[in-house]
């Protein structure tokens, strides 16, 4: 079985699935990390969407690769600078809870 002969619905089955986990573990968590991997679901459902559409497009289109290269920079570049913040935190409050941080407020 190749990735021709699956259909592009589940593909978008998957990505909604691995979406809704996201959103569960943005809304539910309170430890900053758990928020973060949520936020990395999220990214990745985006990403397999991206390539979904592009094969069901087809036709040598790239827009879908392209942006999905896009996005996993970006997501990159997002968890340096997000674990950077979470250690600032967590050296100033010594807990990672995200509850918390808003007493940082000047």
């Amino acid at each position: 079985m190749t990735m021709n002969d699956v259909p592009v619905v589940d593909f978008l089955y998957l990505a909604a699935i691995l979406f809704g986990i996201g959103v569960f573990g943005v809304l539910a968590r309170k430890n900053a990390i758990s928020v973060l991997m949520g936020i990395e679901l999220m990214l990745n459902a985006v990403n397999i969407n991206y390539l979904a559409f592009a094969k069901y497009w087809g036709n040598g289109n790239l827009t879908g690769p392209v942006f999905a290269v896009f996005v996993i920079t970006i997501a990159a570049a997002e968890a340096a600078v997000a674990l950077a913040i979470v250690i600032s935190i967590y050296r100033q409050l010594k807990s990672a809870n995200v509850d918390e941080a808003h007493s940082l407020r000047g």
